[in-house]
């Protein structure tokens, strides 16, 4: 089957209602504008639907699946075009990075996160297609970054659904296009509804090695002695977070770093977030691509994340803090890194297989 490749430009989103873009099989695509002016498309499939933002940042808007809304809770009606994620923080997922990423510290002047969350696109298009794992709909788009006597890459992220899952294939594609080895901090932001007495499941033990908290106090977050005593026990005790059935234990929030999750044959690792009701919130990669593991969990009056599973090239300190780490990538000219991520919600039945699968390959 060939694919059938529809170009997405600025235009085609009407400024009023909804436009559908195409329609066959199991999946829907529709366009509008938010009332900020940002465009958006959804695509269904059988089991829910995606919102996208084919031209700020191809980020994730929204996404629900057998009912259930899988975004964080957040104080933004709709998302809003801007220098910086703070200005729209209310995606489910957004691409961070790539030339800087993390909390800036002290010396730092990067924004948060990076310049790609809210880039402007220089393309969108929505694609339908057939591989070995079957139908799907994708939305991919490209991104060029160039500076005078600094940077240039292209960046091609995409998002594609299958007909019958609650799964989402994610992948950002960087590649320098640069005389010069680039500098590359990334990090897949997928920030999951917080939910109470949700538990995490990891191939990887709830120890003070293996599950770390941070202990560094980023600028945005005041610290009482209280909020110090709890980093101090979380630091001798992390599996305390294993269940989330302490909500007010996650504000400020809390950050933990996840160590050599195990994996299976394939080389990828699983992390899930059980629900009460039996369902799961799930994230699937390679440590090969993306060895980092970042954990950031926040429940306030204002936000309701559990970002359970970051999958990065590095953690979210900030340049400065990293590139002394020696976690800052250096991407050779001409190459390409690519970083695949599988995201979203499993069923009863899908969320019992994923945790007895990832309970064989759990390291201690």
């Amino acid at each position: 089957m060939t694919d059938i490749c529809i170009p997405l430009p600025p235009e085609a989103f009407p400024a009023h209602g909804e436009r559908i873009i195409a329609q066959g099989g199991a999946f829907t695509a529709t366009a509008f504008r938010y009332p900020s002016g940002v465009e958006a498309l959804t695509i269904r499939n059988a089991r829910g639907h995606v919102t996208l933002l084919p031209f700020l940042g191809q980020m994730i808007w929204d996404a629900v699946f057998d009912g259930r809304r899988l975004t964080m809770g957040n104080v933004f009606p709709f998302p809003r075009a801007g220098a910086s994620i703070l200005e729209t923080y209310g995606a489910f997922a957004y691409h961070a990075g790539v030339l800087r990423n993390g909390t800036p510290g002290p010396a730092d002047n990067h924004p948060l996160h990076g310049e790609m969350p809210t880039a402007r696109m220089d393309s969108a298009t929505l694609i339908f297609g057939q591989n070995a794992g079957g139908d799907f709909a994708e939305l991919g788009g490209t991104c060029e970054y160039v500076m005078g006597f600094g940077p240039h890459y292209m960046a091609r992220p995409r998002v594609r659904l299958r007909p019958d899952s609650g799964l989402i294939d994610v992948e950002m594609a960087v590649e320098n296009l640069s005389a010069h080895p680039m500098e590359l901090m990334y990090m897949l932001h997928a920030n999951f509804d917080f939910v109470a007495g949700a538990r995490i499941v990891q191939p990887a033990p709830f120890t003070p090695e293996r599950t770390q908290v941070r202990r560094t106090v980023p600028g945005h977050v005041t610290p009482s002695p209280d909020f110090l005593a709890l980093l101090d026990d979380l630091a001798r005790a992390p599996a305390r977070m294993e269940v989330l059935d302490e909500p007010d234990l996650y504000s400020p929030e809390q950050v933990f770093y996840i160590r050599a999750p195990g994996t299976d044959d394939t080389g990828r690792t699983r992390m899930l977030m059980e629900l009460p009701d039996g369902m799961a919130f799930s994230v699937g990669w390679r440590p090969e691509d993306l060895p980092f593991c970042v954990r950031w969990i926040l429940n306030d009056g204002d936000a309701q994340v559990a970002a359970f599973a970051l999958p990065a090239t590095c953690e979210p300190e900030g340049y400065t803090a990293e590139k002394a780490k020696g976690n800052v990538r250096l991407l050779p000219p001409g190459a390409t890194a690519r970083f695949p991520v599988t995201l979203g919600l499993l069923g009863r039945d899908e969320a019992a297989a994923a945790r007895a699968a990832i309970a064989l390959i759990r390291k201690d």
